[in-house]
């Protein structure tokens, strides 16, 4: 039977326009000594995200298959090109297929909390974690899972490190007690969870007079978000003279991107901030001019954080999810990555950085991993955190 139901799943994906990869064992994986000390050994496990590709998201799957070879298990990835029905449709066939464990990414709150129960109530050994994927029912309340663990970006972190990176610009200003100006590149409130959350963060400055927003601006057109944020801050700035505007704040690379653009091409000289991190953004950054940093999370360490947590969850050792420094116990099955400051002088400081070394020159914080959940087993086959 079980041989039916893989051999369906492979026909079903086949026909299915979505973007898999498959675990491809290294020497290195593969010759685990300790894998039989592992309680999750022969398990089958996926990485499903909601999106498409990037080089962070390929950056995850890597490490997080490596991860899971580590610890004897099986892994999958599939990219579902940013369809909610892609998405729900390879969960469905993953869990129908037989796998062990979903690690699911992006889902939207307003489907998310209700297919997952759907999922969990007709596989009940099935056991699923979820990143940046809120859940919210039918009422709009926030909801929960039993059983399913929730993480995320440290998106305040995100929020504040970046605007204390612009305070440290002007330090007469902050000194006297005078608000630095920002013009703040975010949407508003309700757009999604990840920038709601940025908002925590960046909202308490404003309300202590630490800062200013002198205007909140975003794209007009989602769909081609980097090209209009150019349009838009290329209209916005004209408004402003001199000293107006002390930096820019943004809520998002691909905004960041266009805004970036515009700066250039206007001549002007107003730094500026971003959360998430790309090749693409450190290629400005490394230009020298108006980019400063960007906040992110080690996106390698991504990928074995998200195995380490469905591999507990697997092994029903919730209590050393819960011991981790990450987790939340309110609300509870919710835990956050934290968050690092990649700046331009970093990565103008040697020659050939990117995304896959930029740990060479970042600060220490970026290569930390005590943060993560281990227990005895792990500790012995993938080695300490510390």
């Amino acid at each position: 039977m079980k041989k039916i139901i893989a051999t369906m799943l492979t026909v079903a994906m086949l026909a299915c326009p979505i973007t898999a990869y498959a675990a491809e064992a290294t020497e290195e994986t593969a010759a685990t000594e300790n894998t039989a000390e592992s309680p999750v050994a022969g398990k089958k496990i996926a990485y499903i995200m909601y999106m498409t590709p990037a080089t962070i998201f390929q950056m995850w799957s890597d490490s997080f298959t490596k991860t899971a070879e580590s610890l004897g298990m099986e892994a999958d990835t599939f990219f579902c090109n940013d369809s909610a029905d892609t998405w729900k449709s390879t969960i469905e066939q993953c869990a129908q297929g037989g796998y062990d464990g979903l690690m699911v990414s992006h889902g939207g709150q307003e489907y998310a909390w209700d297919f997952l129960s759907g999922i969990l109530e007709k596989y009940p050994d099935l056991k699923i974690a979820t990143f940046d994927t809120p859940f919210k029912d039918a009422n709009g309340e926030v909801a929960k899972i039993d059983g399913v663990v929730q993480f995320f970006q440290q998106d305040a972190g995100f929020a504040a490190t970046l605007v204390e990176e612009i305070l440290s610009m002007y330090p007469e200003k902050v000194e006297a007690g005078e608000a630095v100006n920002i013009l703040q590149v975010q949407q508003g409130a309700g757009y999604n969870s990840p920038f709601d959350r940025r908002q925590v963060g960046y909202q308490p400055y404003e309300d202590e007079g630490k800062i200013k927003t002198v205007e909140r601006i975003a794209p007009i057109d989602d769909q081609n978000a980097t090209s209009s944020m150019r349009d838009v801050t290329a209209a916005t700035l004209p408004k402003y003279g001199e000293g107006e505007i002390d930096g820019i704040w943004c809520c998002y690379d691909a905004y960041a991107q266009g805004v970036y653009q515009a700066l250039v091409e206007a001549g002007s000289d107003i730094p500026m901030v971003s959360v998430d991190i790309s090749n693409e953004d450190i290629q400005f950054m490394q230009e020298g001019k108006n980019w400063k940093a960007c906040a992110t999370t080690n996106w390698t360490y991504n990928g074995e954080f998200a195995c380490r947590v469905l591999a507990l969850e697997m092994a029903d050792q919730y209590d050393d999810i819960k011991a981790a420094s990450c987790y939340y116990e309110d609300p509870g099955m919710w835990m956050e990555i934290p968050s690092s400051v990649i700046t331009q002088e970093q990565v103008t400081s040697k020659e050939g950085i990117t995304i896959e070394n930029v740990g060479e020159v970042a600060d220490a914080s970026y290569l930390d991993k005590t943060w993560m959940p281990t227990c005895d087993w792990m500790d012995a086959i993938l080695g300490p955190l510390a």
